[in-house]
């Protein structure tokens, strides 16, 4: 078992005895609480590789600014989804597609049905917002907040159109059920259950909370032991309180003991999970206490050129036994201006910037998807509820559509998207590197940056293109672009948008401030930028694909960078390469044809 480091504790004040002249914010006073650890537990062999007949389909979809062109795209991908899941193909001993047929009671005129239809299927839909974690952005205490910026990791049944979507027994989630087998019977017509999901997932909306915390979502419906219900500030420490009953009820309704449950994730940012508790509130605080925009502490010169120096901390922590005194490290004696501490890259180099890393560790989540037991908020360790009911681990999966350009991760690099690889097959080197080590992913594309990058691509031979680039001058993300406000990363990837967005009037559209001139999404064929965005783009997901390279064959990793955007009756349209590759990891722990 992994282990993480627990709450540290931090104290607001209306000044910071640093020697930083008028900082308004955060005296943080770093009291380390040690290490908790989950201890190794020899349960034995995993049960042996069975079969199921019931599926449990966790949806997460990123509901931050700008994702209105992906949700769509899943949207329109929806449909390919359910029919293969309910009608599935007919393939030969490779796993490969070689047949249809109009339904799925009909034989296969070459090779065998890939599985038995499944015809017990639970679909739920969770986002990426659960709050501020006891800061004032993404919380009520926030001038613009929206209920959508903290959605609890709770089952969403809100309607695009508009009130809610009916749900099967009132419980949050959709219920496939053409033999009318449930009690009380869930869906049987197809095509109503993928009007009921479309309209849940389109009413996720993008107006939720800027700190994307995808992977503590997904851990706090599925996994959390005691999910708190409330987090507040008691004493300039945010303090968990209560246990959040309704959603251990959802969970408990939705997770079915003998099913195979695949989570497919949609976003085009990296994870932002900030930990609960103590003063880790303090990355996402927006105002300081005298009403100023809130500045973090810098962190100590050793974080510049080592952030796993032993050295490398706060500058507002106590001053470890030999390391530079406080006042004499030339790093702590001026507070973060406005551009180098934007609220949008608070979750990016943390430990370098700010000599913390404020972020879970990615084990907590591979554990999470792998581990019989995990740790509760009081450090005891308890039964994992994903598996407690006997639930094999080959049962769980974990697919991402995620910012990677699709050549990284195809099986054609060079030709139009072919298909995904198995995430046994893909080059972990080229798209993640080894972020312990130090090691940058050999893809520059993957490389998270504020300046342009340089290089070639790996794989295709293709070199990155300056920001003075024409139009898709590299077709993976178009070009590299002057970031004048400091505040957002360099793409890993674009893709088209079929009907291009007017940005005029709407201050949250990308092509609407100064950074457009540079811009990829916002050029025009003619090569001019202006304030019309054409392109949806990603940011390198470092942190999922951390979570995915260690589970293996649990794992898809697709690009939500789409190769064809135009016709849903492509075979590459939207998000298709995901649902193929998903199918292909679960088809075996789906029932067999004729099981």
């Amino acid at each position: 078992m992994r282990s993480w480091n627990r709450a540290a504790a931090f104290v607001l004040a209306a000044a910071l005895p640093l020697g930083c002249a008028g900082r308004a914010a955060l005296d943080l006073t770093l009291e380390d609480e040690g290490e908790v650890s989950v201890p190794p537990i020899d349960t034995g062999p995993p049960p042996a590789a069975a079969r199921a007949k019931k599926l449990d389909l966790l949806l997460v979809v990123d509901n931050s600014r700008n994702l209105d062109a992906a949700q769509g795209l899943l949207v329109e991908t929806l449909p390919y989804l359910l029919d293969r899941l309910t009608r599935p193909a007919c393939v030969n001993g490779f796993g490969t597609i070689v047949a249809e047929t109009a339904s799925p009671e009909d034989p296969c005129p070459i090779g065998v049905r890939d599985f038995a239809p499944v015809t017990d299927i639970h679909i739920g839909v969770i986002s990426t917002s659960i709050g501020g974690h006891g800061a004032d952005i993404c919380s009520p205490a926030s001038t613009s907040f929206d209920p959508s910026a903290n959605d609890r990791a709770r089952l969403l049944t809100r309607a695009a159109s508009g009130g809610a979507v009916p749900t099967w027994e009132n419980k949050g989630f959709l219920a496939w059920d053409p033999g009318q087998a449930q009690s009380p019977p869930g869906d049987a017509d197809l095509g109503a259950l993928g009007a009921k999901l479309a309209e849940i997932v389109g009413g996720v909306s993008t107006k939720g909370c800027g700190f994307e915390a995808q992977l503590e979502s997904i851990y706090r419906f599925l996994v959390d032991p005691d999910p708190y219900l409330d987090i507040t500030l008691e004493g300039n420490k945010a303090v968990p309180s209560g246990v959040d009953d309704v959603l251990l009820q959802q969970r408990k309704d939705f997770l079915r003991p003998d099913s195979v449950v695949a989570v497919l994730l949609l976003t085009d940012e990296d994870d932002c999970s900030t930990r609960d508790g103590g003063q880790y509130f303090a990355v996402n605080q927006g105002t300081g206490t005298d009403g100023k925009p809130f500045r973090m502490p810098r962190a100590r010169s050793a974080c510049a050129s080592n952030p796993n120096d032993p050295c490398c901390l706060s500058c507002a922590q106590p001053i470890p036994v030999g390391c530079l005194d406080t006042e004499l490290d030339p790093a702590c004696t001026t507070q973060f201006t406005a551009i180098e501490d934007p609220l949008n890259l608070r979750c990016f180099d943390q430990k370098r910037r700010f000599g913390i890393d404020f972020l879970y560790p990615t084990s907590r989540y591979v554990d999470g998807f792998q581990s019989d037991v995990v740790s509760n908020d009081a450090g005891e360790v308890v039964k994992n509820p994903l598996f407690e009911s006997g639930r094999p681990r080959e049962f769980v999966f974990f697919a991402g559509i995620l910012g990677v350009p699709w050549q990284d991760v195809a099986v054609d690099p060079k030709a139009l998207a072919t298909g995904v690889l198995p995430a046994t097959e893909i080059d972990w080197s080229l798209v993640l590197g080894d972020p312990e080590a130090g090691e940058p992913p050999a893809d520059p594309l993957m490389i998270p940056s504020i300046e342009p990058r340089q290089g070639l691509h790996p794989l295709t031979g293709v070199p990155l293109a300056p920001p003075s680039a024409g139009v898709l001058e590299n077709p993976m993300n178009g070009h590299e672009r002057t970031i004048e406000s400091r505040d957002d990363l360099q793409y890993a990837c674009i893709f088209p948008l079929r009907v291009p967005k007017e940005c005029t009037g709407q201050p949250d559209c990308e092509c609407a401030g100064v950074d457009a001139a540079t811009n990829p999404i916002c050029q025009a064929p003619d090569g001019s930028y202006g304030a019309t965005q054409r392109f949806g783009r990603a940011a390198p997901a470092t942190r999922p694909l951390a979570v995915m390279k260690e589970l293996g064959t649990q794992a898809v990793v697709a690009s939500i960078c789409a190769d064809k955007v135009s016709s849903p009756v492509q075979p590459t349209f939207g998000y298709k390469p995901a649902v193929d590759a998903l199918l292909r990891s679960i088809r075996r722990r789906l029932e067999a044809p004729g099981g």
